[in-house]
């Protein structure tokens, strides 16, 4: 027991180290960086040109439930003192479909207002930053606002809901693309990005921030421990729904014993055959 106890202290350090090495495009540091209030508004005042934002709440790793479909998982929500909410989202992977994913985290955001009760009147205004290590788009700017108008008129659209794709691979010499060249190093001595710096410096150099780290390593490490079960517990589940078809069990039986749903013993079952 006691053996088990120093692996997961060693565990949980190491982790924390490890985070002190990355930069702003890991999701993990940012989330942890963001979740400062100063920190965070000073990203969201650089993006949207507005000194005048005064962030008043922040949330990191923040999940929105889905009863239907996948949670969202925000790497930063913050609400300013007019209720605009801003959601920073940090992308590193190369994936696909990036106006898809902005509009899914906008319609979770939209549904988490909904369902505290308000009307379609009351929903605040959304901005969605989506922070990219590549030029996504290929246009070789470092902020792509979307921009809405209404057909050839030019008459702006305006639903409330405002998206924003910056990236690091452009510099363009404005005061974001600086800002995003510091994202790709966030050294702690450099001292160039107001809050944002002070907060890099402070995690990574500072025994209180070290402390923070470790905090965040250590639920990490649960998270990663709860997974293996509930992988574990699934496939035995799995081994199980096989074996009660080989002797010969009804799909919705199996499916009622095993605890999943039918259409999962059916592709479990499929696979086992192929």
């Amino acid at each position: 027991m006691e053996q088990e106890q120093k692996n997961r202290m060693d565990a949980i350090r190491q982790g924390a180290e490890n985070m002190r090495k990355l930069n702003l495009l890991s999701d993990t540091f940012a989330s942890v960086a963001l979740q400062d209030i100063d920190a965070c508004q000073y990203v969201v005042r650089k993006i949207l040109g507005r000194a005048d934002i005064r962030i008043i709440d922040v949330k990191s790793q923040y999940r929105l439930l889905n009863l239907t479909a996948k949670d969202a998982i925000l790497d930063a929500f913050a609400q300013d003192s007019t209720g605009r909410l801003v959601n920073i989202e940090i992308q590193r992977r190369d994936t696909k479909d990036h106006a898809r994913r902005t509009r899914y985290y906008g319609s979770m955001i939209d549904k988490s207002v909904l369902d505290k009760g308000a009307e379609h009147k009351e929903f605040p205004d959304v901005y969605i930053i989506y922070i990219s290590e590549t030029d996504l788009w290929h246009g070789g700017e470092t902020v792509y606002p979307v921009n809405k108008i209404l057909g050839k008129s030019a008459i702006p659209y305006d639903d409330g809901k405002h998206v924003i794709f910056v990236n690091a691979a452009v510099d363009d010499g404005s005061e974001v693309a600086k800002m995003m060249q510091y994202f790709k190093k966030a050294d702690p001595d450099d001292m160039s990005q107001g809050e944002l710096s002070e907060r890099v410096r402070y995690l990574k150099t500072e025994k209180g921030g070290y402390k923070e780290m470790c905090e965040v390593a250590e639920k990490i490490y649960e998270q990663g421990i709860e997974q293996g079960i509930e992988q574990g517990e699934m496939q035995k589940a799995k081994n199980m729904a096989i074996n009660m078809h080989k002797d010969g069990m009804a799909e919705d039986l199996i499916a009622k014993y095993a605890n999943v749903s039918i259409d999962l013993v059916k592709n479990w079952i499929a696979l086992s055959l192929a």
